[in-house]
């Protein structure tokens, strides 16, 4: 019998010991943020008119006729989330600055996507912008989406759809149509860290009402 009470006490001192810890240890938590520790990339297209109907002293809104702009190429997590602001947390150059803006519409955009989810890729600026031009250029906007003069209203499976059909080799997961309220926001692209189409992981995933959405004009 004292064999067993101390049985028992062994195993009740061993997991008062451990068992906090391991909990947190096993618990799901993030990993922490490091440049380069990543599974796969989260091309993001946002809708400029629609950004511009609630921000319209933003730059990018000033008639300059912005259909779809890069919001960013983010590092993304396989299991749901992604690392954001890695160290080191160093400044565009003006020569990165330079070329940033020939691909984000506005530095203020630049800078907070660099500074957020660039420093995370575990290339450089100069390397993140490289990668965000390959990005883009992989990736054909459905005729049907060009720029418009006139609103027009699709589903959310209607517009993946046509991503689908101008991207051979776009998977059907990879894919995600984000809305704000009623209007589109933005189309998410998933690729590889070569950046070929690839599966999205967990969480990303369509966001948008039922039935038909509208997309606004160019301002």
């Amino acid at each position: 019998m004292k064999r067993l009470y101390a049985t028992v006490a062994l195993i009740v001192l061993t997991f008062a010991s451990v068992g906090p810890s391991s909990a947190r240890d096993s618990g799901g938590a993030r990993p922490q943020s490091v440049a380069g520790v990543f599974d796969y990339y989260l091309l993001v297209l946002s809708w400029s008119p629609t950004y511009c109907l609630t921000h319209r002293d933003d730059a990018q809104c000033s008639g300059k006729g912005y259909g779809f702009v890069l919001h960013g190429l983010w590092p993304q997590y396989a299991r749901g989330g992604w690392p954001k602001s890695c160290a080191p947390r160093v400044k565009l150059s003006p020569e990165e600055r330079a070329k940033g803006l020939m691909l984000f519409p506005t530095n203020k955009l630049l800078e907070h996507e660099w500074a957020k989810h660039g420093t995370c890729s575990g290339l450089g600026a100069i390397g993140y912008l490289e990668a965000s031009d390959k990005a883009l250029g992989a990736v054909r906007i459905p005729e049907q989406l060009q720029p418009l003069n006139n609103t027009l209203y699709f589903s959310a499976r209607d517009i993946e759809q046509m991503f689908r059909q101008s991207n051979p080799g776009l998977p059907g997961d990879g894919i995600a149509v984000i809305c704000n309220g009623p209007q589109l926001s933005e189309v998410r692209v998933c690729m590889d860290k070569d950046l070929a189409f690839a599966s999205c992981g967990t969480g990303v995933k369509t966001r948008c009402r039922a039935g038909d959405i509208r997309v606004p004009p160019l301002r």
